[in-house]
C-alpha cells in the first residue's frame, strides 16, 4: 500500500504535471485573493499614465468600483491597481451591504486595510436609525466605526447632536461624541464635553458634567448615569437641577420626562431662591405637573434671616408646593416635627409655611420655647417679619409657663393669646377671654441674702397684658372685673400652685443635633451653620 501512493505521487510529479498542480492551486486561492482586490467594474472611459508604482488608471464617467459587499460609484477617480487604492472625485457614494449609504465630494480609500476616508460634504446614513453630516469622514470597514473631526452632527428621528469630533459604531449603534457637545430636542437642550448617544434604542450615557436646559427654562446638571429619549425615563449620577424657584441637588437622579416626576436620592439639597430657604434630605420627589416637591429621609430645613440667624426645621416628611399664584404656594412639615434656632425651640404634629404672608401655622399639640417661656395651644400661627419672628398667635386653650430662679411655675392661660416680640425677645403678651395667671412673688435681691418666695398671686379675668423686660415678665394688668387672691407660702397647696391643664415639656425641648441631621457631602455646599 506504502509503495503504491509513492508511486502514485511520483506519478503525478512528472514534467508537465507539476504545472497542473500549481493552477489548480491558484484556482482554489483565486476567491481569496479577489476578495482583497478592488474591482473596476463599470467607466465610461478608461486612461493609462505613469510608470511603475506610480502607474494607475484614470477613469471616468459612471464609475462604479466593488470589493466585497462594497460598493463605490463616483464621477471620476484614479485606480492605483497594483496598490489596491482609489482617489474618487465628484458625487462619491459608498453602498455598505444593504444597510449603509455614504456620499460625499472626495474618497481615498485603500483596498489593502478596507479603510475610505470622505472630505467635503459627506453624508452618513445607516438605514432606519440615524444620519451622519460632516466635512471630513474616516470609515473603518473591518471595525465598522466611523470618525469624524472638525464638526459633525448626528440627526435621527428624535434628536440632533453636534460635536467637534466623535466616532460611531455600526455594530451596535453607538455614538461617542467629543468636545463641544450639543444635544437639540423639542423638549430640552443639552451641552456637555464627552456623551454617548445609541441611535437604536435612542439612549443618552452622560460621561462628563452635562447641562441641559427645558423647554420651560428649568435647568440640569448630570455627571453620569443614561436618559432614555423615547420613555422620557433616565437613571442618573450626581447632579442638580434648577427651575425659576428652586435648585435641586442629589447623587442619584431618575426622571420621567413624560409624567414629570424627577426622583432624587442620597444627599439631596433643594435651595428656593426667593424666600433664602434650603431643604436637605436623603430621598427628594418633584412632581413638575403639580408644581409639588416632597423631601424625606432625614429631611430638615434650614431658613436663613438678613443677620444670619438660621430657623432649623426637621420632619418626617417636608413639602413643597409651587404656583403661579403667590396666596397658592406652600411649605409643609409633617409628623414628628422639631424646630431650632438659638432664641427658639417647638415641637409639632405638623406645620405649614405661607410665603406670601409669612405666616408659619403649628398643628396638633404645639409646643414652643422661647426666652425661658412655654407656649401651648391647640394651634398656633407665627408671624414672621424682615426674617424674624414679630408676633406669636395662640387660638384655643392657650398657655403660657416660665420657671423662675427658685423653680416656681408661672403659669397665665385663656382662650387666645398674642405674644408680641421686638428685636427678638418677647415684649408683651395679650390675653383674650378666660385669662387666669399665677405668679410667683419674689423678696427683693440683696448682695447678702439669697431670693425668697414671699407668696403667689392668682387672677381670674378676662382678659390680661404681660409685659417683658429682657425676655422676664415685668408687670401684668388685668381687665374687666378680676379676681385676686394672694396666698402666703405658709398656706400654699399643691393645687394651688398650677393652673387646670398645666404641663410642663421641657424634658423634649429639642436641641440642635435633634433637628440638624449628619449630611455629608463631597461635591455640595455643607448644611447652613447658625
Amino acid at each position: 500500500m506504502t509503495v503504491f501512493c509513492t508511486s502514485a505521487f511520483r506519478f503525478l510529479l512528472r514534467p508537465g504535471m507539476a504545472g497542473l498542480v500549481l493552477l489548480m492551486v491558484a484556482l482554489a486561492a483565486a476567491p481569496a485573493q479577489a476578495q482583497k482586490k478592488v474591482k473596476l467594474k463599470q467607466a465610461d472611459q478608461l486612461r493609462g499614465t505613469g510608470k511603475g508604482d506610480d502607474s494607475y488608471q484614470r477613469v471616468l464617467g459612471n464609475v462604479i468600483f466593488v470589493q466585497n459587499t462594497t460598493t463605490i460609484f463616483c464621477d471620476s477617480a484614479h485606480f492605483y491597481k497594483s496598490k489596491n487604492y482609489i482617489e474618487a472625485f465628484g458625487s462619491v457614494r459608498i453602498l455598505e451591504g444593504d444597510s449603509v449609504t455614504i456620499t460625499g465630494n472626495k474618497l481615498e480609500y485603500d483596498g489593502n486595510v478596507k479603510k475610505a476616508k470622505l472630505r467635503n460634504n459627506v453624508v452618513f446614513t445607516k438605514l432606519a436609525t440615524s444620519t451622519l453630516y460632516t466635512d471630513n469622514l474616516d470609515f473603518d470597514r473591518p471595525k465598522n466605526l466611523a470618525y469624524y473631526f472638525n464638526g459633525g452632527k448626528l440627526v435621527d428621528s428624535i434628536n440632533v447632536l453636534t460635536s467637534r469630533k466623535g466616532y460611531y459604531d455600526l455594530t451596535s449603534n453607538m455614538a461617542s461624541f467629543k468636545k463641544d457637545v450639543h444635544v437639540k430636542n423639542p423638549d430640552y437642550t443639552m451641552t456637555s464635553d464627552s456623551l454617548q448617544y445609541n441611535s437604536r434604542t435612542k439612549i443618552l450615557f452622560f460621561r462628563t458634567p452635562t447641562n441641559v436646559v427645558d423647554k420651560d427654562s428649568s435647568t440640569f446638571v448630570y455627571n453620569g448615569g443614561q436618559y432614555d429619549t423615547k420613555t422620557r425615563r433616565s437613571d442618573l449620577k450626581l447632579g442638580e437641577a434648577e427651575s425659576t424657584d428652586y435648585k435641586l441637588m442629589g447623587d442619584d437622579y431618575q426622571l420621567d420626562d413624560i409624567r414629570k416626576i424627577y426622583k432624587l436620592r442620597d444627599n439631596v439639597v433643594m435651595t428656593s431662591k426667593k424666600e433664602n430657604i434650603v431643604i436637605y434630605g436623603q430621598a427628594a420627589d418633584y412632581y413638575k405637573l403639580k408644581g409639588l416637591s416632597k423631601v424625606y429621609n432625614n429631611a430638615y430645613l434650614a431658613k436663613v434671616d438678613d443677620k444670619n440667624d438660621t430657623l432649623f426645621i426637621s420632619a418626617d416628611t417636608l413639602v413643597s408646593i409651587d404656583s403661579p399664584d403667590p396666596q397658592k404656594k406652600r411649605l409643609l412639615a409633617y409628623n414628628h416635627v422639631k424646630i431650632w434656632r438659638k432664641d427658639l425651640q417647638g415641637l409639632a404634629d405638623s406645620i405649614e409655611y405661607r410665603s406670601a404672608d409669612s405666616t408659619i401655622y403649628f398643628y396638633k399639640d404645639p409646643v414652643l420655647w422661647t426666652e425661658g417661656n412655654q407656649m401651648t395651644a391647640d394651634s398656633i400661627r407665627m408671624l414672621i417679619k424682615n426674617g424674624t419672628i414679630d408676633r406669636i398667635f395662640m387660638n384655643v386653650n392657650s398657655f403660657v409657663i416660665s420657671k423662675d430662679t427658685l423653680i416656681n411655675y408661672n403659669q397665665i392661660k385663656g382662650r387666645k393669646m398674642t405674644a408680641e416680640f421686638q428685636y427678638k425677645k418677647i415684649s408683651q403678651v395679650i390675653v383674650e377671654g378666660n385669662g387666669e395667671s399665677i405668679y410667683s412673688i419674689l423678696s427683693e435681691k440683696k448682695d447678702d441674702k439669697p431670693l425668697t418666695s414671699m407668696g403667689l398671686n392668682r387672677i381670674i379675668c378676662s382678659n390680661i397684658t404681660i409685659r417683658f423686660k429682657e425676655g422676664k415678665v415685668n408687670n401684668l394688668s388685668f381687665y374687666t372685673k378680676p379676681e385676686a387672691r394672694f396666698i402666703p407660702p405658709h398656706e400654699l397647696k399643691v393645687e394651688d400652685t398650677v393652673l387646670k391643664g398645666f404641663l410642663w415639656k421641657e424634658d423634649g425641648k429639642p436641641k440642635r443635633n435633634d433637628v440638624v441631621k449628619p449630611f455629608k457631602r463631597k461635591e455640595s455646599p455643607s448644611p447652613i451653620q447658625p
